[in-house]
């Protein structure tokens, strides 16, 4: 029967979350039950495709990207894949109406990641708008349920949001992006020379993006505002330690958040959200 298979394809889809992402999945834990799988689903096949770019140097990266997004889209007006994980996301985009625009979106930033890339402020929005907007309005889309007031309303917060952890993303990342995949993401920044106040103007922006993003979370249904907001808090925690260490350290190791205090975060912001003090 399908929905074995239909079984089997939400819990790979949540694997891929826990394993990949603890911030995002301890977040999704804290989602109202009928959220949770939709959300492990679009997380899943975003990590699908990113792995791709990502890590697998030594096979035909090119190929198997086209493969997933032709795969993709043959899952999604067929209503069934034989990859769990693009089975799992082709149920969310059909039963929510998902727009093909963002998935294909998403995917070109993907493609971009294939070659080495200069980025000027065009492209950087661009692969911005695609890696991490859109996923934003996924989500979105699942949270308001078709309530499209509700969605217009919150819609640039989402895409804030979604662009903040991105942009994080990045500034943690910046090392191995640079020395490993031969990528600079961020426009106008020659990082064999990345100085202090060169940092100093993507946090800026970083900064500007998250108070922005706050808003709207305040205003998210409640089915899913509080996951919303861990991840956020977990993001915003991440932010602020990479902004306290020089250029210099952060070119030349991983900054991160321990998962002893993710988990003091984590009842630190459900304190927060019962007093109503987010």
């Amino acid at each position: 029967m399908k929905e074995r298979f239909d079984v089997l394809s939400a819990k790979c889809s949540r694997e891929t979350t826990r394993l990949y992402s603890t911030s995002f999945s301890l977040g999704i834990l804290f989602f109202d039950k009928e959220v949770r799988h939709p959300i492990y689903a679009i997380y899943g096949f975003v990590r699908l495709a990113d792995e791709i770019v990502d890590s697998f140097h030594d096979y035909p990266k090119s190929q198997m990207l086209a493969e997933l997004k032709e795969e993709t889209f043959t899952a999604i007006e067929r209503g069934i894949s034989i990859n769990p994980v693009i089975n799992s996301f082709q149920q969310v985009v059909n039963r929510f109406g998902i727009k093909r625009e963002w998935i294909e979106l998403f995917l070109k930033s993907m493609e971009m990641d294939l070659a080495d890339q200069v980025y000027n402020p065009e492209k950087y929005d661009e692969y911005i708008l695609g890696s991490a907007q859109v996923v934003g309005l996924m989500c979105l889309h699942v949270f308001t349920k078709g309530n499209q007031d509700e969605f217009e309303r919150l819609r640039i917060p989402a895409m804030k949001l979604g662009s903040a952890f991105q942009k994080v993303n990045f500034l943690r990342d910046v090392n191995a992006d640079y020395e490993a995949l031969n990528r600079t993401y961020f426009p106008n920044v020659d990082l064999s020379a990345f100085s202090d106040a060169d940092k100093r103007e993507i946090e800026d922006d970083i900064l500007r993006e998250f108070d922005e993003a706050l808003g709207g979370i305040r205003q998210l249904p409640r089915s899913c505002r509080k996951g919303v907001y861990l991840a956020y808090v977990y993001y915003r925690k991440l932010f602020t330690k990479i902004a306290k260490v020089p250029a210099q350290k952060v070119m030349q190791e991983r900054i991160r958040v321990s998962n002893g205090h993710k988990f003091y975060l984590m009842f630190d912001s459900l304190v927060r959200y019962k007093l109503n003090v987010l």
